[in-house]
């Protein structure tokens, strides 16, 4: 009798624990003592920005509870000065449990093209303040920052830190593996102490909010997500890798539970956790005036049906294997034809163009379009039979750079190689590279196969690639040209900022072409 009540009263604690952990997260926080900012209590978290428009735009912070309220008020305040001496903008909002203790509000009656700052406070005490924009219709260029695949436990998010302090960003379009669903020390060796929370694989609501709580205490992270407003989109490992609408690689019915579930789970706290708006579809469109059309593609769970075993699969060339689904696929041609902007950029989760990687044991990657060649030959149709000019993919996924003039066409074909849109690749904020994938290869290998895969006898259309280096990628943008800037930095194993290299490419107005611009 004894022995059992000790069982139920161990399993009432363990119990008390998980829904502690799940719903406030804050043993966690407090476990991560070397990116937890005591002066920021209780806005551990710091404050983000999102999905701006014309009038509107997304501000976002996490409160962590002192008591384990059932709610909590907080105020927020949204002025175009710094000191908010005057605040344009004020209100409360409520948050629970329910919510993580997250904060979300869409503030509208903005003015376009204009520099706000924010800041929310409760239990007395005000958070760090939050700069964002709203979109300016009348700009003649922009700038924005395009970022993917930051793996809280492959080294310092350095890439961030450079963000913030980059001038002028309109957005940052960050284009998904925001997190990474791997227990610790799995997929990424970790370094330091900088392990996964919590030490497993994540399959639960809580297991999800734990790791976007961690990743979300990194100092560069919280500078970035306070000086620019971020355009999000997840890609795979937000869920679960290599995703699609009823399963993925890295899910096992069996030891893992109900798939639907699981991605239930991660998306709740995906939405709790970024400052993305919840009334839409997760594709959307932002207008930047006559320069730009954004036109953000959701590629895992839309429509996405399960990805080709091989290129001898009999499905490979099927009319219903889909990346985007019919409904998706619909709003993004007309997306394309109808819009009145100089640059259609679309911001795209794995690479569009074909690619040859030039390798015995892996040729062509069947988890990226060229898994999906029937949906890609539909749009690639459409922008030619419409004669839609200045199309831009920016593409992240593979922790790689590159520039393709692109085209879907492979060599043994036979057919005229003649792009019809350009595609930027941005290499990974800290995710596996080649060289640490394989730290025994001499790093004049791995330049040697980046030359042989963008010989013309290999991939034509190929123009620049980058398989060794962390960092990020800007955009400038006004009528006459498109110019990508990549920015590698110095070091992920300490604290550093320094950008070691700079490239760039540019593509004039209407001609699909790409020029390096420093070599």
């Amino acid at each position: 009798m004894i022995k059992t009540l000790i069982f139920y009263v161990k399993m009432a604690l363990v119990f008390v624990l998980i829904i502690d952990c799940s719903q406030s997260n804050r043993p966690f926080v407090e476990e991560v003592d070397n990116l937890k900012v005591d002066t920021l209590a209780p806005f551990y978290h710091g404050v983000a920005s999102g999905d701006p428009l014309e009038d509107k735009v997304i501000i976002w912070t996490r409160v962590t509870p002192e008591n384990h309220e059932n709610e909590i008020s907080v105020n927020w305040q949204l002025s175009k000065f710094s000191d908010f001496r005057k605040v344009f903008k004020n209100g409360i909002f409520l948050t629970d449990a329910d919510r993580d203790y997250t904060v979300k509000v869409d503030v509208e009656g903005l003015e376009p093209g204009t520099l706000y700052f924010y800041r929310f406070e409760s239990y007395g005490k005000k958070s760090i303040t939050g700069r964002t924009k709203t979109i300016d219709s009348l700009s003649e260029s922009l700038r924005f920052a395009i970022v993917s695949c930051s793996d809280y436990q492959r080294g310092y998010f350095n890439s961030y830190s450079s963000i913030s302090e980059e001038e002028d960003i309109d957005a940052v379009i960050h284009l998904g593996d925001y997190i990474y669903e791997y227990k610790s020390r799995d997929y990424s060796n970790g370094i330091f102490d900088r392990l996964h929370l919590p030490n497993k694989e994540l399959i639960t609501l809580g297991d999800y909010r734990t790791r976007h709580s961690q990743y979300k205490l990194d100092r560069d992270l919280i500078e970035a997500h306070r000086n620019h407003p971020f355009i999000l989109i997840w890609d795979d490992h937000e869920t679960s890798n290599n995703t699609y609408k009823d399963g993925a690689e890295n899910h096992q019915e069996l030891e893992e539970g109900n798939f639907n579930e699981r991605i239930s789970a991660a998306l709740k706290a995906y939405y709790e956790w970024q400052p993305i708006r919840e009334n839409s579809k997760p594709y959307r469109n932002f207008r930047f005036g006559k320069v730009a059309d954004i036109i953000i593609l959701e590629e895992r769970l839309e429509g996405r049906t399960k990805q080709a075993v091989s290129l001898d699969d009999s499905t490979l060339f099927e009319s219903n294997r889909s990346m985007l689904g019919d409904v998706q696929l619909d709003w993004f041609l007309n997306r394309l034809s109808d819009s009145e902007s100089q640059w259609k950029i679309i911001g795209n989760q794995v690479i569009f163009s074909y690619l040859n990687y030039g390798r015995p044991d892996f040729n062509i990657n069947l988890d990226s379009w060229d898994g999906y060649p029937v949906e890609r030959q539909k749009i690639a149709d459409h922008i030619n039979s419409n004669s839609i000019k200045d199309v831009v993919f920016v593409t992240g996924d593979t922790h790689r750079s590159w520039a393709f003039e692109v085209n879907h066409i492979p060599l043994e074909s036979n057919m005229p190689i003649k792009p019809y849109a350009i595609e930027f690749g941005t290499p990974s904020i800290n995710s596996g590279n080649s060289d640490e994938w394989s730290p025994n290869i001499p790093i004049q290998k791995l330049i040697d196969h980046e030359n042989y895969i963008m010989d013309p006898t290999m991939n034509p259309h190929l123009k620049y690639t980058n398989s060794r280096d962390h960092g990020y990628m800007l955009l400038d943008i006004n009528k006459e040209k498109v110019i990508a800037t990549w920015k590698y930095v110095e070091t992920l194993i300490r604290r550093d900022k320094s950008i070691k290299e700079i490239k760039k490419i540019e593509s004039i107005s209407r001609s699909n072409k790409l020029k390096l611009v420093n070599k």
